[in-house]
């Protein structure tokens, strides 16, 4: 089931991200890429945004990855909803972020401008466990060594 999800979080590359500062919950509609083996997701903010104030305060946060744009109508209780549970990271590595830049600019290239900003950060999300929905019922768990 693992390999299932991970073909999921490769395939798709909009999820949202929720982020909490007290009991303040956030919620961003995100673009993303990941490593080679789901283990980090990656995105973009700015320093000055909510979502990177709030993530400065509390470090653990939540994805949602969906499949209801091709389940539209009355197909949509087949839908897949992916929970991706996990941490954030900064990237030190010089390398690292010159390659995760890269790759974002590559899939996402409306994101490049918004990247070149002095302003921007890349965000590392250390997964740690998913949760698959498939439809309303059928749950699968997996955690991430």
């Amino acid at each position: 089931m693992l390999e299932r999800i991970k073909s999921l979080v490769k395939e798709k590359d909009i999820c949202v991200l929720a982020t909490v500062s007290g009991d303040k919950p956030h919620c961003s509609l995100m673009a993303y890429v990941t490593d080679d083996d789901c283990r980090e997701i990656y995105m973009v903010t700015h320093r000055e945004s909510r979502k990177y104030e709030n993530l400065m305060k509390n470090r653990s946060v939540s994805l949602l990855i969906d499949t209801r744009e091709e389940h539209a109508g009355s197909r949509l209780p087949e839908a897949k909803a992916l929970t991706v549970s996990g941490t954030f990271m900064k990237i030190d590595d010089k390398d690292k972020k010159i390659q995760v830049r890269s790759k974002l600019v590559e899939r996402h290239p409306h994101v490049k401008e918004f990247l070149d900003h002095p302003d921007a950060e890349i965000l590392c999300i250390r997964v740690e466990s998913f949760l698959l929905l498939n439809g309303l019922t059928d749950a699968h768990y997996e955690t991430v060594q």
